[in-house]
């Protein structure tokens, strides 16, 4: 709620400063005094459009500054805006303040730090309902009549289902969203995966393959060399090709002659022994060599096989690795790729069906939701035409427009499916007809003045506990209806402060003799200039100014003023002791 105002120059207001507290706080004065100049100020803070007009004569800057308790009901929002701007200071109390400059700029801020218009607005609008001109009034926002009616309907429980099953509709239909944006390039990362699948495995590669490949070329490449070389060593073992005496021959010598030196003395047949081993060595050598010789071939076919072979390994290392093992391991990695893509399909149906699933939940949660406001709205279009009768309205009338709209992408209802938000099926707007013989037409189009704040009033009346505003600002209700009516408006307006603080401005004494808290406005004149003064009364100076609105400061109307203090009290002390 608003606990302080402070103005500065602004139109006939020098300076001034108002302390608030919660109930029924009225304005009295003279027409032309100032108070609906107060009205605007407050607007002005709340967003309200402001021109260089304002400004006091002589000053270059016009100021309104206001601290607000925040409510629990609001306290969650107000606090999450302030928190997203890095604007939090504390959690019970916020600070608004705005500044029209002569040049035509103006400043808004927040808990002192400078914010733009529109965020000003969007805090503004949880803070002060104003009923008069005012762009604030939540009754006059068409978006705010479901939510109105939801909480008149007491549908929470059936809502917060709804809302939670939306919510899983919107993520399924996300993963829809994305796998049907990542379908094109899905499939052509699915070709080329299938393409480098097969061509690995055409290759049918083995790891370590490339290394013997490369010694077999280096054979075949030179094997008229390695030829020569076996040949030529197998020549000096053997003795073959001419050669006088071979290797084999001479060790063969070597080993008879230390036998024979063994045999005359024992101590050398380690030696004879040595000498039979290199011969066993030599002949296993002569065999192994006369193999490999005959293991070389000539064989150009096989050279370009292995030369081709190995430009392939090359090649698909190229693209998939630097080693087989590792294009083995890349291969593996894009199968497994590949299976999660080819198994996007079947995701998709399973969101299809998911999102259906809860389309068909949604119909039925939505369709339950509608059952709720449209008795609810029976009820709420008595209960406002009631209330219009009390306040000299009885020809008025209110409605609500509830309807569905077809979609054929949206909750299932039957055989049909119906469009959705996150709040339900339903659109859904206040309708009246302020005079008989009116047809019923949307709030936000009726005019303003007099007689349609005492028609919000008669709604609020009705929708207080459903309206979280925490403070509700009445212009120009009392025009056109006099002084019985102007009592029982008063006791609506007091009524109002059991979820609200309420601020009226009145030109009746029977309504302001409802006030917790009484305000004078007037103009003086200061040093030859017009000032506005607002002058908070108890006692007898409240009885003198009720009897100034009652014609004149005589002894009956003192009387009467002092009577009508009395029967005020009296009508609210059963609602404070209930």
């Amino acid at each position: 709620m608003l606990i302080e105002l402070r103005i500065r120059d602004f139109a006939i207001i020098e300076e001034l400063e108002l302390q608030f507290g919660a109930g029924f706080i009225v304005f009295t004065g003279e027409t032309g005094a100032g108070k609906s100049i107060i009205i605007d100020a407050v607007e002005l803070l709340l967003g309200g459009r402001a021109e260089s007009t304002f400004i006091r004569s002589e000053a270059e800057i016009a100021s309104i500054e206001g601290t607000f308790k925040l409510d629990a009901e609001i306290r969650p929002a107000v606090i999450e805006i302030l928190e997203r701007e890095a604007l939090l200071d504390d959690e019970e109390i916020v600070l608004l303040a705005r500044e029209i400059r002569r040049e035509g700029r103006n400043i808004c801020r927040i808990n002192g730090r400078t914010v733009s218009l529109a965020l000003l607005s969007e805090i503004g609008q949880f803070l002060v309902d104003l009923h008069g001109q005012s762009e604030h009034l939540s009754l006059l926002r068409v978006r705010e009549h479901l939510n109105l009616l939801d909480r008149y309907a007491q549908a929470e429980s059936v809502l917060d289902q709804y809302r939670l099953s939306y919510r899983d509709l919107q993520r399924t239909r996300g993963a829809l969203a994305d796998l049907r944006r990542q379908e094109q390039e899905l499939v052509r990362k699915a070709d080329f995966l299938r393409f480098q699948i097969e061509e690995v495995q055409a290759a049918q590669l083995k790891p370590g393959e490339d290394e013997a490949l490369r010694e077999e070329r280096t054979r075949l490449a030179n094997a008229e060399q390695l030829a020569q070389s076996s040949e030529a060593a197998l020549s000096a073992l053997t003795g073959s090709h001419g050669e006088r005496t071979s290797a084999k021959d001479a060790l063969g010598r070597v080993v008879d002659e230390l036998r024979g030196l063994a045999k005359v003395d024992p101590g050398t047949q380690e030696l004879a022994d040595s000498a039979q081993g290199l011969e066993d060595q030599v002949s296993e050598l002569t065999r192994s060599v006369r193999g490999y010789r005959e293991s070389i071939e000539f064989n150009p076919h096989r050279l370009d096989e292995v030369e081709e072979r190995l430009s392939l390994i090359s090649s698909l290392k190229r693209k998939y690795g630097e080693t087989i093992e590792a294009v083995l391991e890349q291969t593996a990695a894009a199968a497994e790729e590949l299976d999660s893509i080819e198994h996007a399909e079947q995701r998709t149906e399973e969101l299809l069906t998911r999102e259906q699933e809860l389309l068909t939940n949604l119909g039925t949660l939505g369709s339950q939701l509608s059952d709720l406001r449209r008795a609810a709205g029976t009820r709420l279009e008595t209960a406002i035409e009631a209330e219009l009768e009390d306040l000299r309205m009885s020809g008025a009338k209110f409605g609500l427009d509830l309807q569905w709209k077809k979609d054929s992408e949206g909750a299932q209802v039957g055989e049909e499916r119906y469009a959705l938000g996150p709040s339900g099926l339903d659109q859904v707007e206040f309708l009246v007809a302020p005079n008989p013989g009116e047809g019923l037409k949307p709030l936000a189009r009726i005019a303003s003045g007099g007689e349609t704040s005492r028609l919000m009033l008669g709604m609020k009346s009705v929708l207080a506990r459903a309206d979280h505003t925490p403070t509700l600002i009445f212009d120009e209700i009392d025009q056109g209806i006099g002084g019985r009516v102007g009592a029982v408006v008063g006791k609506k307006l007091w009524g109002l402060t059991t979820s609200h603080q309420v601020l009226c401005i009145t030109h009746l004494p029977q309504l302001a003799a409802f006030g917790d808290q009484h305000y004078r406005v007037e103009k003086q004149l200061h040093d030859g200039r017009t000032v506005t003064v607002v002058t908070p009364l108890t006692g007898e100076a409240r009885i003198h100014e009720l009897a100034t609105m009652l014609g004149a400061e005589t002894e009956p109307n003192l009387q009467s003023a002092a009577e009508l203090l009395l029967v005020a009290r009296q009508k609210k002390q059963p609602s404070v002791a209930k």
